[in-house]
């Protein structure tokens, strides 16, 4: 009787998927990257991500999508006006592409992955 290997056993295992940051170090500085340029550079970590492979290219054409759109928005309507918003704008892209650049890597979420 010929020993027949099965085939499920040596089937290659499927990769995982790639991972953005390689170390914690990198995960600070790349979280860091919109914050400390005041959200201009909030996209870059995202355009990284999808060049990597750890996002699909459609989050990161969000993402680029929205700042230029804010930055557009704040320039058109800056000025002296008290009701501006502008800065807040500003600021909320600053906060929502920290927090979702920290969460790159996780495993819990699966939009855009």
């Amino acid at each position: 009787m010929a020993y027949s290997p099965n085939p499920y056993l040596n089937s290659p295992i499927t990769p995982a998927r790639p991972r953005m940051f390689s170390s914690p170090l990198a995960q600070v500085i790349w979280t860091l990257v919109p914050l400390v340029s005041f959200s201009l550079l909030a996209a870059v970590p995202f355009v990284v991500a999808a060049v990597k492979g750890a996002i699909k290219p459609w989050l990161a054409a969000v993402y680029v999508v929205a700042e230029v759109g804010i930055f557009v928005f704040s320039t058109a309507v800056s000025g002296n006006d008290p009701k501006n918003w502008a800065g807040l704008l500003l600021v909320l892209l600053m906060l929502v592409a920290t927090t979702h650049t920290a969460l790159l890597d996780s495993e819990k979420i699966h939009i855009g992955k």
